[in-house]
């Protein structure tokens, strides 16, 4: 009972204190000017004089159509996520404090951050506290009890999901030998394509960017356009908590990403001293390992219940406990603060050189670049921070963890990293595959011109990017028509990669009892491989094809093709009475009451995730997410179009630009992006 008392009393007494004062956040919103103008579908234009008023005004926009998911990431830079969202968000805490993150910021962030980059943090916490002061309505109590929001938070935001971008959240959880850490994205992806004026036959440089993320939390975009004085005019998006765009295009040059899953992260075997399990071996001599006591604070119900975890480090980095041992892990970007200032520096850049300057800070430890400019440029980063390992290293899962022989400390420059600039061919994609396959043949990179102690991807394939060289290698002339037929293909590769496997698997499959799994496998035999209204096997095809991508995300065993049969005709029947339903029945965008049908499917290029329905829907939680076609023609001009599945207004029912996108993403209808010259600012909030 006193444990129990403990844990209740201090959020009672802070909820009675109401410790936060919203006036000093006032007073300082007063020292921002910005101007917040939305177009039709509630999308924000933000002007200011500075970047700084900037910054302000992206935290303001974006806590006005999404405050839950703002206060989530909040709650998560403290290590408070269980106490606002429960068990699921006490995953979260446990690697805040496991990777040392505020201690690391702490210590760090005014040090390594340039003034420009603290003043841009400066500004987004006053924008957060600007909108908390003005609405205190809309703060839960966890929150409240943290206010003021500081740069720090932010920071911390990057610190924490940077690696997790390429996979160390999944080494954890093996690890751990639980599920991945909620709030990450198993289902990693995205298209990115780039076209040179020689290669699309109007003269015209396009860049296409296609992220698949959910639609909804921590992780979905974010659309904007931000104007300053200073220079900061870019047209993009961003995740929620960030000061700046993340992807898009600026007057002169845009970018975008897609994920890459490098080996960068090294785990060590550690040798324990047999009478004190606190010390480790470490060349010649045995080490103490630095040990501390937190306490997760998660919400059960109405209490707030402490739990306890032992957190350890050794001179490798974060170390975990389990049934086989003690293991400690080293990772790409561990102590690194400066993530906002590259992404900073890279939307104000305006010349190739200026963005490859941004590029050099290496503070982006993975993810691919696809890259394009108003003088025809166009490039492929496959970025990576990769460790400088002893050759042969790749070839141990696990290393020894007693001698500093095996602990890379120096890393590859970044103009060492596997990289594709103005291929002759004309044109560039990535969809998640690996380098040596981005553009024709004859232009691609030689895997032997990189080591493989780089932990480079050598055999990663999606069918994506077999349906992007399919498309795009075969016209002589990739103008914006060709560009969107292969953007929006939404057929499977039936006789290559992954869903050949799956198609021989099904082929293969015991079907002697007849029913309905044989009529199953009888139409996915005679199937064309498209997920598209009109086509009669569609909707079992998108089931099954489904099945076979999730194993293969994880790097598991395919699935018994005789059981995904049966499992995906048995829904069908249960829900349609058909194995043949019409798609648009079957596959649906919906959010706050409106629905439209939508075309797609996992590992497609129109990609399209959801869980199924008991009512024999499938809703889609993500794929396909902010897109944008950003064009300069032969007059340097730029100009875009985009599209986004749910609405600006991501976190307000209410609203009318919670889901007024829906129908128009569903068809597939660009919108166009205004890109305004700076306008004048004025000191007022919305």
């Amino acid at each position: 009972m006193r444990r129990l008392a403990l844990a209740v009393l201090p959020p009672l007494v802070a909820a009675c204190a109401g410790a936060w004062n919203p006036e000093p956040a006032r007073r300082a919103a007063l020292a921002y000017e910005v101007r917040i103008v939305r177009d039709g579908y509630g999308v924000p234009s933000i002007y200011g004089t500075r970047d700084a008023d900037i910054a302000f005004g992206v935290a303001y926009a974006n806590a006005e159509d999404d405050f839950p998911t703002i206060q989530e990431i909040l709650a998560t830079s403290r290590a408070r996520a269980g106490a606002l969202m429960g068990r699921s968000g006490a995953p979260l805490d446990y690697a805040m404090h496991l990777l040392r993150v505020r201690e690391t910021v702490e210590a760090r962030a005014r040090r390594d951050l340039d003034a420009p980059t603290w003043a841009l943090l400066e500004g987004y916490a006053a924008g957060l506290n600007a909108y908390a002061a003005d609405h205190p309505g809309e703060l839960t109590g966890v929150v409240r009890d943290l206010l003021p929001v500081v740069p720090e938070d932010i920071v911390a935001g990057f610190v924490l999901r940077s690696p997790f971008f390429y996979g160390f959240d999944q080494v954890l959880a093996r690890l751990l030998g639980g599920r991945p850490i909620p709030g990450t994205w198993d289902d990693k992806g995205s298209n990115a394509f780039a076209v040179a004026p020689a290669r699309s036959g109007d003269g015209v440089t396009r860049l296409l960017s296609n992220s698949h993320q959910p639609w909804t939390g921590p992780v979905a975009w974010y659309e904007l356009r931000v104007h300053s004085r200073e220079g900061l005019h870019f047209a993009g998006a961003t995740f929620p908590g960030s000061p700046i765009p993340f992807l898009g295009h600026n007057a002169t040059l845009g970018w975008t990403n897609t994920v890459n899953k490098p080996d960068l992260v090294d785990v060590y075997r550690l040798r324990l001293d047999p009478r004190d399990p606190a010390r480790y071996w470490f060349d010649g001599r045995w080490h103490v390992l630095e040990r501390r006591r937190v306490w997760l604070k998660v919400r059960m119900g109405p209490l707030l219940l402490p739990v306890p975890r032992t957190i350890e480090h050794s001179v490798h980095g974060p170390v975990v406990r389990n049934d086989s041992g003690v293991f400690a892990l080293r990772y790409a970007g561990q102590g690194d603060v400066r993530q906002v200032m590259q992404y900073y520096r890279l939307a104000k850049a305006r010349t190739w050189d200026e963005w490859r300057a941004a590029m050099r800070l290496q503070a982006v430890p993975a993810t691919n670049f696809v890259y394009a400019d108003a003088t025809g440029r166009i490039a492929y980063v496959y970025n990576g921070l990769f460790p400088r390992r002893a050759p042969g290293a790749e070839r141990e899962r696990i290393r020894r963890g007693d001698t500093s022989a095996v602990v890379w400390t120096g890393v590859v420059p970044f103009d060492s990293v596997p990289q594709v600039v103005d291929p002759p061919s004309g044109y560039l994609f990535n969809a998640n595959n690996h380098p040596f396959f981005a553009t024709a043949a004859a232009d691609n990179l030689s895997p032997d011109a990189v080591p493989a102690w780089m932990g480079v991807e050598r055999t990663a394939m999606t069918n994506r990017a077999l349906r992007a060289f399919a498309l795009l290698d075969t016209v002589p002339r990739i103008g914006r028509d060709a560009l969107l037929r292969a953007k929006f293909d939404v057929r499977y590769q039936l006789d290559r990669g992954w869903p050949a496997r799956a198609i021989a698997a099904i082929r293969a499959a015991d079907t002697t009892r007849g029913g309905a799994v044989a009529e199953a496998r009888r139409l996915l035999l005679a199937w064309n491989g498209e997920v598209r209204r009109g086509e009669p096997a569609a909707a079992l095809g998108a089931l099954v094809m489904w099945e076979w991508v999730r194993p293969w995300l994880a790097r598991e065993a395919d699935p018994p093709a005789d059981s995904v049969l049966a499992d995906a005709a048995a829904w069908l029947l249960a829900t349609h009475g058909s194995l043949t339903p019409p798609l648009d029945r079957v596959l649906a965008v919906e959010r706050g009451g409106t629905s439209a049908p939508l075309d797609g499917g996992t590992d497609l290029l129109r990609a399209f995730y959801g869980p199924r329905g008991r009512d024999g829907r499938v809703r889609g939680a993500g794929g396909d997410s902010f897109v944008m076609l950003v064009e300069w023609g032969p007059d340097g001009v730029v100009r875009s179009e985009s599209m986004q599945p749910f609405g600006a207004a991501i976190g307000r029912p209410a609203s009318p630009h919670y889901a007024d996108q829906v129908a128009p993403f569903a068809a597939g209808r660009w919108k166009p992006v205004p890109w305004d010259t700076l306008g004048p600012a004025r000191a007022a909030r919305p």
